[in-house]
């Protein structure tokens, strides 16, 4: 018997998160069920950062078959928005997520968070501790120094039950007294140090309103939301590795089920901060016109800005999943983001410096309708008319007075290619009293509609163009990174990290754009030709005048660095 023909292909391989999930599936581990989850805190937008545990987190459950819980983790009333809450939903559905029927907040489980704290007292393993908060850090040392027991981790369970129930009270100040779980003051992990389960704050909170004023936190919170979830795995970053022995101590502690917790490293973008404190200094000090200024690495930014969900999801996914930190390149990002666009963004002429070109041959007071491709890339992105006259307008950069050999483009007795036109050939400049060039008087070949010379002459330059009678103003926004350095957060010793913005972070153009173009709605992106990728600015375009932000140029403005 012959052996059957071999295609040579390998099995795709699982990244070690999805084969763990792989593994439980085959051994029945949970009954064979996934149940993962996304719990941000509302307390700012998410970051681009979020986006990867995004995608992770509901794209394992949706290709096993399991669910994925949105939830947020909402212990921290002080810093906490329904603004946030609305902006981080949006954000899940716009990459392309949805959560059902599973929408959770920790503060659902306010109350069985503190009936499991008073089983904790009652086991003698929680205290109420009347230190204050510099108190407590000193008493608990250091990494190389042994930590210190609190005055009263020796109390009572009954004066311990009878002081936690007068905090819930409200007989307290905020920070005269917390609850602490009794662990170990020299552990090795500062986590284990008899760690903070409940503070007071006699706070408002956005959902629960003015029920507390102990409010529980995100320690002691987290785990155990988790576990009333029945969550199976639950994935988190690498900087929550430390705290899943203090997870898995409270689960045991209380002897409810058990999730799995799962690190992975987070995602590092270069000329990009990931820190809601420092994004949020960016808001505040009005460095940036909001969370999603199109020059944050927010998903709302991002949104703004153009880039598309599918570039976002295909990017998270093409960085991995591994348990070491890294950088990655911001390049490889604008590339993904290129390659969608590239197939779907209608192409269009847009002058950002204008020069105007007067076609003295061309016949006073006329005009005709050039055709020209939609979309190179997409067949069934049809055709569009485009006006042409006398008088146009071209870039600033595509003509040379003294021009060097190797310039293709417009120069003095020299021929370049209208896109969809015909060929022009520069004969004069004028100029202004300053000596600056205002004006080119040219001759265009109308013999040469196609692109080509009926006499077989070539030009080897082509550049784009708009008529000047039919040209619309618009404002065009040119957006760069906010950070010109690699590492965004790493400031020099002596400086500010506000003081290293990128001064030419948003340059403002009043352009020339094809008439088209008045048509656009918020959010339809474009190529601009020769220029770069665009879309309509959802914020502060009106009916009839767009404003249009870059996404990204034509070509990557940051080249990798190279391997050391």
């Amino acid at each position: 018997m012959n052996a059957p023909e071999s295609d040579n292909t390998e099995p795709e391989r699982l990244d070690f998160i999805r084969q763990i999930v792989a593994d439980d599936i085959a051994s029945k581990k949970n009954g064979g069920k996934v149940v993962t989850r996304f719990p941000p805190e509302p307390n700012g937008y998410l970051h681009i950062g979020h986006a990867k545990s995004i995608c992770l987190n509901f794209g394992i459950a949706k290709e096993v078959g399991g669910t994925c819980h949105l939830r947020f983790d909402d212990t921290n009333p002080e810093k906490e928005d329904t603004e946030y809450v609305e902006s981080i939903m949006e954000d899940v559905r716009w990459l392309g997520f949805d959560w059902g029927d599973n929408l959770f907040y920790a503060s659902d489980y306010f109350d069985q968070l503190y009936d499991w704290a008073v089983k904790l007292i009652k086991d003698g393993k929680a205290y109420v501790c009347d230190l204050s908060a510099d108190e407590v850090s000193e008493y608990r040392g250091g990494w190389n120094k042994e930590g210190k027991d609190s005055p009263n981790r020796d109390r009572s369970v009954e004066e311990n039950l009878d002081l936690f129930a007068r905090m819930k009270a409200g007989e307290f100040k905020d920070g005269e007294k917390s609850l602490r779980a009794k662990i170990d003051m020299n552990s090795s992990n500062m986590n284990l140090r008899d760690p903070a389960m409940y503070r007071i704050r006699h706070q408002h909170h956005h959902r629960t309103g003015d029920k507390w004023c102990i409010y529980p936190t995100y320690d002691w919170t987290h785990g155990q939301s988790d576990s009333l979830e029945g969550i199976t795995h639950s994935i988190c970053t690498l900087e929550f590795e430390n705290h899943r022995p203090l997870y898995d101590w409270y689960v045991e502690a209380l002897g409810i089920h058990h999730p799995q917790q799962i690190e992975f490293a987070r995602l590092n973008v270069t000329h990009t901060l990931t820190s809601k404190r420092k994004l949020l200094a960016l808001v505040e000090g009005g460095h940036v016109s909001g969370w999603d200024d199109p020059r944050m690495p927010t998903i709302s930014g991002m949104r703004r800005r153009g880039y598309p969900a599918d570039a976002l999801r295909d990017f998270c996914a093409h960085t991995g999943v591994t348990k070491f930190n890294g950088m990655t390149d911001l390049a490889l990002l604008e590339l993904y983001v290129r390659g969608s666009l590239n197939k779907t963004a209608n192409r269009a002429m847009v002058i950002i410096d204008p020069l105007k070109v007067v076609i003295e041959n061309y016949p006073e007071g006329e005009s005709e309708m050039r055709q020209a491709k939609n979309n190179p890339e997409d067949d069934e992105a049809g055709i569009r008319e485009m006006p042409f006259g006398r008088e146009l307008y071209i870039e600033r950069a595509d003509f040379m007075e003294d021009a060097p050999k190797k310039f293709f483009r417009l120069t003095v007795g020299k021929e370049v290619r209208l896109k969809n036109a015909f060929f022009l050939k520069c004969n004069e400049v004028i100029k202004d009293d300053s000596g600056e060039i205002v004006e080119l008087r040219c001759t265009y070949d109308p013999e040469t509609s196609g692109g080509k010379a009926p006499d077989g002459r070539k030009v080897k330059g082509t550049i784009h163009w708009v008529s000047a009678e039919h040209a619309v103003d618009a404002e065009v926004r040119l957006y760069d990174v906010l950070f010109e350095q690699e590492k965004a957060g790493d400031v020099p010793d002596g400086e500010d990290l506000m003081d290293t913005i990128n001064p030419k972070s948003l340059e403002v153009k009043q352009a020339k754009v094809e008439p088209s173009l008045v048509k656009a709605q918020a959010g339809d992106s474009f190529q601009f030709e020769r220029t770069g990728y665009f879309c309509v600015d959802a914020k502060d375009s009106s009916p009839g005048k767009p404003v249009f932000n870059r996404t990204v140029t034509l070509k990557s403005g940051y080249k990798p660095k190279p391997a050391e």
